[in-house]
């Protein structure tokens, strides 16, 4: 199995490197025997994982990073020391069975010798953590691009699928005109709507135009499910092209066909109005409550969530209420458009 380093964890990486560390000793001692080297590779690979394990694993994080800098100056030391005494005797003992005509004396000389060699590697364990910091930012740095590739794919995706959902209406659309004019519009609508959905309501802000549009379709297709017809009246009056966030007003019109229409009776009807008075705008909507249905419900989910919206967007610069007479339901909204 070949190990791709690029893609290496930095666990892989330390494997490697400690195999390394292992070979290289093996065959640097390799000359005197290859009992003595392999025995010789063995203990001093476990030696040297040892020091720097223990302070970057449990002497640096729990002692220095706790704040208990004057412990730690302390005790690393003595900690190295007396693992240098120990790994001084086992290492002169393998020495001296291996080779009992060269004996080498456990002295004063050989523990400086240990002693100077751990401290050197217990500094170099500084660096084998920055190491292996660096390799462990380095590999989630990878997975973050990595990630943001897939989601940019992803979004490609997503993007080229409604797209071509919008061509193949618009060639529905042109087949149906030349038959059924009527379904053809419908179409038109329902395509709008739904790059609606796609391109604007994504958006911080839309045209206050492209939000009519957007209420207009809607209700041109929700007219075709009752069968008498409706009558509305849209009344609209605004200077220049202010905008709004999106989908802020179609609470109240899904509200209207929800609740305030009788689908299979006659004389369904509903007002719309939308004006602008100075900085704010109002958008008021009234319809009839067929006979016989329940009083709506003052706090729907929709105007609960609605509410929440507004607040969040407008804090307390807002006007939200509701009228329910026994024959009529009128909602009004007053937004800043500044």
């Amino acid at each position: 199995m070949r190990l791709n380093l690029r893609k290496a964890t930095p666990v892989q990486l330390q494997f490697l490197i400690w195999a390394f560390v292992l070979l290289l000793t093996f065959f640097t001692d390799l000359p005197d025997g290859p009992g003595f080297a392999a025995a010789y590779a063995v203990i001093n690979t476990i030696a040297y994982a040892v020091i720097i394990y223990g302070n970057i694993s449990f002497l640096f994080p729990r002692l220095y990073l706790k704040g208990k800098t004057i412990a730690y100056v302390m005790i690393a030391p003595l900690a190295v020391f007396i693992f240098a005494v120990g790994r001084a005797w086992l290492t002169l003992s393998v020495h001296n069975y291996f080779f009992p005509k060269m004996q080498e004396p456990f002295n004063r000389q050989e523990i400086l010798y240990f002693t100077g060699a751990s401290l050197f590697i217990f500094m170099m364990s500084f660096v084998f953590r920055i190491a292996i910091d660096y390799f462990r930012i380095k590999r989630q740095a990878e997975q973050m691009l990595e990630q943001k590739s897939l989601a940019e794919l992803n979004l490609l995706k997503s993007q080229v699928q409604p797209h071509f959902l919008f061509n193949t209406l618009n060639n529905i659309y042109y087949e149906a005109f030349r038959e059924a004019p009527r379904t053809a519009l419908l179409i038109g609508r329902l395509s709008d709507i739904m790059r609606y959905f796609v391109d604007e309501s994504p958006k911080e802000k839309v045209a206050l135009a492209t939000e009519i549009k957007f209420l207009e379709n809607y209700i041109a297709l929700e007219e075709i499910r009752i069968r008498h017809g409706v009558s509305v009246t849209f009344e609209q009056q605004y200077e220049g092209n202010p905008v709004i966030p999106p989908m802020l007003l179609m609470t109240f019109v899904e509200n209207i066909f929800k609740h305030g229409i009788d689908r299979s009776a006659e004389g369904n009807a509903f007002t719309i109005s939308l004006q602008q008075e100075g900085n704010y705008l109002t958008f008021t909507t009234c319809n009839g409550l067929p006979a016989g249905d329940p009083p709506i419900s003052h706090a729907g989910f929709g105007l609960i969530n609605l509410e929440k919206r507004l607040i969040l967007l407008y804090g307390n610069r807002f006007e939200l209420r509701t009228t329910q007479t026994g024959t009529s339901y009128e909602a009004f909204l007053k937004i800043p458009i500044v």
